[in-house]
């Protein structure tokens, strides 16, 4: 299935139709008129053979194919729209826009450094920042969405170029400053025995599979896991409702004297570094070049 360049506005109302569930609601933000939007979605249907939409009394929801529309027409549009950017752009009159992704980690302060250096030469670039784990910031990049991703080891980045960071993120656990655990100054394995915990659905691959996994010598899925998250700022709700202890990175979390709650490191100390990497061989943007010279620039080769 491909799009051409002309069709871009029948997806970009399809996704107008699939956030406000209602044509009506649609066309007026589109300020289009109700019978134009349902004849465009109309070809649309008979063009890809599929139905996408269910039509109730009061709400439109999408189908099966229709959600997997959803999700390809926003990367086709992303695409085209970056697209478009890295051409417009120039070695002369570097402008545009740099697009990376990172998970949650004290090191995107070194990048920040760097984009605040390129905002006072350059400040037609804007940098988009997409919060991801791993496998979301990988995806991207294979797919051309982002030109850079910071990921914390371990992962595999042999089919990429990285810069390694001069940063070292440690693992330990975040608790309540009335939990039992608050009074050591570092947990070991054996402390968390029967303890509930919280973990990122990354970490327990991380922790599970691979060299992380002497650490908790194997046992790590024997653990009383009984909550997952995505986002730090909820899994602090969550430790601070008292479901558990999340197993976090450290400087994430306020955990300063006015806060409820405390970090304590692992013992043996367990520390992760972190790789700024990029496609190979991609062909970059003027911008996305500027970007990875300052990089190169600061840290190295």
């Amino acid at each position: 299935m491909y799009f051409l360049f002309m069709e871009i506005r029948v997806l970009k109302y399809f996704l107008a139709v699939a956030h406000e569930g209602s044509i009506t609601a649609a066309a007026n933000a589109l300020h289009l008129t109700q019978p134009t939007v349902t004849r465009q979605l109309q070809n649309l249907e008979h063009e890809l053979k599929q139905k996408l939409f269910t039509r109730g009394k009061h709400k439109i929801t999408l189908t099966e194919k229709g959600m997997l529309l959803k999700d390809r027409a926003k990367e086709i549009i992303e695409m085209v729209c970056k697209t478009k950017n890295d051409i417009m752009s120039s070695a002369e009159d570097v402008r545009g826009d740099v697009y990376i992704g990172c998970g949650e980690t004290e090191a995107m302060q070194y990048v920040a450094e760097v984009i605040k250096d390129i905002q006072v030469s350059h400040p037609d670039i804007t940098f988009h920042i997409h919060s991801g784990n791993a496998e979301e910031v990988m995806e991207r990049l294979d797919k051309k969405l982002l030109d850079f991703g910071i990921l914390i080891q371990p992962v595999d980045i042999a089919k990429y170029d990285n810069i390694t960071l001069p940063a070292t993120d440690t693992w330990g656990i975040l608790i309540r400053k009335d939990s039992p655990l608050a009074a050591y100054q570092s947990v070991k394995l054996e402390n968390l025995t029967g303890i509930p915990l919280i973990t990122s659905r990354q970490t327990m691959k991380k922790f599970s599979h691979n060299e992380f996994a002497h650490w908790f010598h194997g046992k790590f899925e024997t653990l009383n896991v009984v909550a997952t998250y995505n986002l730090i700022y909820n899994a602090a709700l969550l430790v601070k409702s008292g479901v558990g202890c999340a197993i976090v990175l450290d400087k994430l979390v306020d955990t300063s004297s006015s806060s409820t709650l405390c970090f304590r490191p692992f013992e043996p100390k367990l520390e992760s570094k972190l790789d700024i990497v990029w496609n190979k061989f991609q062909v970059r943007s003027a911008a996305a070049n500027l970007f990875l010279q300052k990089l190169q620039e600061k840290f190295g080769e």
